[in-house]
């Protein structure tokens, strides 16, 4: 799915002379992608590839993997023996430029980009060129999905909300029947679930009880079982995508209580949450909608400050969303102004999540997690209309 034929174009817009590409043992698999060039086959020895804004391409192999990157056009082809031979070929690769991109990111404030090590870096730098951050490249090359993708992305977000009912209506079956019900047990349930809907995962999905919920990243087990009762607080992550090549993963979180009434004191967290949640919602569809820009800073900051006026700043430990794409973690463009200082904005073609979350070490974690798209210049929630209350799961599934 390669699309490089279309980055001299963006280079030529964005004042660059080119994008150096470079791996050393696998280090960077978003050049495989946005090149196109397979991932298996032995690869022990450091290659680089540079496209030019004016169209013409140079690649740089050594002599032990001369072949490496035959599946790449190249106006230049290059095959190095020796270290002072490989800095000699990219002095000829990069004669004339002054600013070229590479995947890296200043400071690391986007560690997903960031796959130059420091000392390739200053390599380049020695043969006097600037060095740009493709974080924006690769958001535009990588992360923009198709149409195709993004309807199996929606197809997997509707089907994973079936399956919060189909969960939440087993526990609430073996909670009345008095039957073995814990995490693990459920986290198996919810397994079954995604494979009977024709959708696949990578991990399996988080099923956390009252403090466990506290852990953001909560992995329950068999040798770490809790049981689910009566009375208790339900957290569900579910992430899965389809089986085509490609596919795209959606990912919801919803919460609920085994019980027929949820108490006010956690009620009143999560309306908290889901106020952060509808907020940062809210900016990007008004500015999508506007043809406006908006970036992963500003909707971070939109519902981390809900969250932060109420009281809880402390307790939001996380972003407020992911990209999300063939990894339910993927490479565009994030809602973070904490962990990170994503400045990338959010651009057509994407899909990301919005999950801000309360998290009380010792007594409960509280997130709720939607999907959006951006096609076509709206934005857009997966999955049919986002949780608004905690789910009384003895009384909604009588």
């Amino acid at each position: 799915m390669s699309r490089s034929a279309e980055i001299p174009a963006a280079l030529a817009a964005a004042s660059l002379d080119g994008w150096l590409f470079y791996d050393f043992r696998m280090s960077d698999p978003l050049a495989y992608r946005i090149l196109g060039i397979p991932e298996k086959g032995l690869t022990t020895r450091r290659w680089f590839y540079f496209i030019a804004a004016t169209g013409e391409t140079c690649a740089i192999v050594s002599a032990v993997e001369a072949h490496r990157l035959d599946a790449l056009p190249a106006t230049r082809r290059i095959v190095y023996r020796s270290e002072r031979e490989m800095t000699a070929a990219l002095g000829t690769a990069l004669a004339g430029c002054r600013r070229i991109a590479m995947n890296y990111s200043p400071g690391c404030a986007i560690p997903y980009v960031s796959r130059v090590d420091a000392g390739t870096a200053e390599m380049v730098r020695a043969l006097g060129v600037e060095l740009v951050s493709a974080a924006d490249l690769i958001q535009r090359f990588e992360a923009t999905l198709t149409a195709a993708q993004l309807a199996g992305h929606r197809r997997a977000a509707t089907a994973l909300r079936d399956i919060v009912n189909e969960t939440f209506a087993e526990i609430a079956r073996r909670a009345r029947g008095h039957l073995p019900c814990t995490e693990y047990t459920i986290q198996g349930f919810v397994m079954g679930r995604i494979a009977a809907h024709q959708l696949r995962t990578d991990e399996p999905p988080i099923v956390a009880v009252n403090a466990n919920a506290a852990n953001p990243h909560f992995c329950t087990g068999a040798g770490q079982d809790t049981p689910i009762r009566r009375g208790d607080l339900v957290l569900l992550d579910l992430f899965a995508k389809g089986r085509e090549d490609h596919a795209i993963y959606g990912d919801l979180t919803w919460m609920g209580w085994v019980g027929a009434r949820v108490p006010e004191e956690f009620a009143s967290v999560f309306r908290i949450v889901a106020r952060a949640r509808d907020t940062a919602v809210a900016l990007i569809q008004s500015r999508v909608g506007a043809g406006q820009a908006v970036s992963g800073e500003e909707a971070d900051r939109a519902a981390r400050g809900v969250i932060e006026a109420a009281g809880y700043a402390d307790a939001f430990v996380h972003r407020t969303g992911h990209s999300i794409g063939r990894e339910v973690h993927g490479t565009g463009a994030n809602l973070d102004s904490l962990e990170t200082r994503d400045h990338r904005l959010l651009i057509d073609r994407t899909c990301f999540s919005v999950e801000p979350g309360i998290y009380l070490p010792g007594q409960l974690g509280m997130r709720s997690e939607l999907d959006m798209t951006i096609e076509d210049g709206r934005a857009e929630i997966s999955g049919g209309a986002p949780q608004h209350e905690v789910i009384p799961i003895l009384t909604r599934y009588a």
